[in-house]
Order: structure tokens, then C-alpha cells, then sequence
């Protein structure tokens, strides 16, 4: 049986990228084959495509994408059509949602993948604020753990809030009573106030670590300044929490945590990388409890990742953007 899905064969532009009907996956036994409904566009896709930075290339293929992993999409919110004999949390029927990030695979209408990367789907969400979740609420919750039990009036400041781990970095953020101040360009602002940032900084006008200002807790979305000026903007005993950036920053970032025992630097700086799912029934639950909701910019439908994409890579975006795949 054939099924759609979005393929891509060489690194480049979304210009590449095709929608084309391939075979139907079968899930081995420790396996489970989900009828997706829904997906969502995260950073690492657009730097997949792209082949960047030259780690994706070592882990998918170093001249063009490996055979198995010419699908993108790693979230998807779907439902389970058969499972494998060794799987034991889910059952056919069962509404699921979670990050694809080693199989990949979500821009299609079935994905295989194991149960560990999943957890059942909010009762109260739909499948395409289900889709939306997994990567992007994921980094944001990893990041504000980072800095420990943050505490009632502790400042956190968020770097790229208008994004899809910033506005679930705010919100989450200000369950723990925290002021947070939230950075990005200015026709993001105003999403960045209505999820409850209590300042804003329009980046383009203003720098964040030259304001005076210090924080206990920044989440850094985007990485484009230097070490030595974010921990200007720290707290002495604040934590700096780095989602994504390029590996120079990565290995800047590493280079000083290694050395700050023998400075005696007490502000510390950390990566975002514990892997896919840490924390996703946590957020579940606050999904639930109507604590923690989702920010979709738009959706696009299947035959239109191309579309979405280019979308996505302009920046433009408020929040997170959906595919809506079987509807």
C-alpha cells in the first residue's frame, strides 16, 4: 500500500522538497505504527534540510539524507493503527503524541516509531495543539530546569520568546511566580506580552546585556552573542540555558564551564540537550490542568510543507506552525 508523504533527496532550500507516495511502513516488534494527524515544523528541521550544522550530516547522511531519513518531521500527534508484539503502553485506537527526532518521519500520513517516543495525547487538546508540543514545550521546560527550583520574583529573561520554545519557556516560567522578560523583534512583542511575558525588548532597538539589567535564568533561543556579554546579563549564581546554536557557540559554551572552577565563577552556563521527551507527561498534565497552551502561527496541509517551510525560514513565524496531515 502506498501513502503520502513529504520527501526530500538532497540538502538545500524547501525548493526540494517533494510530496510523493511511498510504501505504507510496517512496525517491527518493538514498534508501533501511528496514523498521523497532525505535525509541526521545528528548527532542526529547517537545519536538516539545509544540512547544517555539519553534525546532522555525520548522523544522516554526509552528502545527501540516508534512505531512511528522507522524511522530515519529528513531532506528530496521531493515532495508533497496529502495534508491534513487544510493545506494551498503547493499543490501536489509542490517541498519542511525541518527538520522531531519531526516525523521524512526521511530514507523512503513517510514521513507525518505538513507544518511548511517545505519550498518550491531552485529553483537551486537539491533534494539531497535540502536534505542536513535543520539541518545542520540551527545550523550554529542560531549560528553566537548568537553574534549578526557580523561585517567586527571580528574574528570567528569554532570548527569541516569540518562537515555539519561547512561549512555552514564558508561560512556564510564570507558573513558578517568576517576572519574566521576554526578547525577540517587534511584530513578535505583542504574542510575547498575551502568554505572560511582563516586559518585552524589541532586540532590533535594544540589547539585553547591555540594559544593566541581570537575571537569574536566560534562555537563550537564539545564540548570537557572545558568552562574555550574556554573563554581563547574569546574576552572579544565575544559570545561563543555551537551546540550539552553532557548534562554535556550543564549544565557547564548553570551554568556559570547563575553566570556571578555577575562576570561581558561579554563574553557570549549560546546554538544552537531554534529549527528546524529558519531561513530555509533565506537560501533558499541565495541558490538562489548562496551565499550558499551545501558540499556532498557522497550518499548512501536507501538500503545502514546502510552502510552510519557506515560511518558517523567513522568520516570520509567531509561536509554533502545524501540519495537518489526515484530518
Amino acid at each position: 500500500m502506498l501513502v503520502k508523504a513529504i520527501v526530500f533527496t538532497k540538502y538545500g532550500s524547501p525548493d526540494g522538497l517533494q510530496l510523493k507516495e511511498v510504501p505504507k511502513p510496517a512496525p517491527k516488534d518493538d514498534e508501533l505504527l501511528i496514523r498521523v494527524q497532525a505535525s509541526s515544523i521545528n528548527s532542526w528541521d529547517w537545519e536538516f534540510l539545509n544540512g547544517t550544522p555539519f553534525i546532522n550530516r555525520i548522523m544522516f547522511g554526509l552528502l545527501k539524507p540516508k534512505p531512511g531519513k528522507r522524511i522530515l518531521g519529528a513531532d506528530i500527534a496521531g493515532t495508533v493503527e497496529a502495534v508491534g508484539s513487544r510493545v506494551k503502553r498503547f493499543r490501536p485506537g489509542d490517541e498519542v503524541f511525541g518527538d520522531l527526532w531519531d526516525s523521524w518521519g512526521g511530514f507523512a500520513e503513517y510514521a513507525c516509531t518505538h513507544e518511548a517516543a511517545l505519550e498518550p495525547k491531552p485529553a483537551n487538546s486537539t491533534f494539531e495543539e497535540a502536534a505542536a508540543v513535543p520539541q518545542a514545550a520540551v527545550l523550554a521546560l529542560q531549560g528553566l530546569r537548568k537553574a534549578g527550583q526557580l523561585k517567586a520574583g527571580q528574574k528570567v529573561l528569554i532570548n527569541g520568546a516569540g518562537g515555539g520554545v519561547g512561549t512555552f519557556a514564558i508561560q512556564l516560567a510564570k507558573l513558578s511566580g517568576t517576572e519574566v522578560t521576554g526578547v525577540d523583534a517587534l511584530h513578535k512583542l505583542e504574542v510575547v506580552r498575551s502568554v505572560g511575558a511582563d516586559h518585552v525588548i524589541d532586540y532590533t532597538r535594544k540589547d539585553f546585556t547591555r540594559t544593566g539589567e541581570v537575571y537569574d535564568l536566560i534562555i537563550d533561543c537564539q545564540n548570537f552573542r557572545s558568552m562574555f556579554d550574556i554573563k554581563r546579563a547574569l546574576r552572579p549564581g544565575g544559570t545561563y540555558a543555551m537551546v540550539g546554536g552553532s557548534m562554535s557557540r556550543v564549544y565557547q559554551l564548553w570551554l568556559l564551564s570547563l575553566f570556571a572552577p578555577l575562576t570561581r565563577e558561579s554563574r553557570k552556563l549549560r546546554l538544552v540537550a537531554e534529549g527528546p521527551n524529558k519531561g513530555l507527561a509533565d506537560l501533558s498534565a499541565l495541558i490538562e490542568a489548562g496551565k499550558l497552551v499551545p501558540v499556532i502561527d498557522k497550518a499548512f496541509p501536507l501538500s503545502e510543507v514546502r510552502e510552510a517551510m519557506r515560511y518558517f525560514g523567513a522568520g516570520r513565524h509567531r509561536g509554533k506552525i502545524v501540519i495537518t496531515i489526515n484530518s
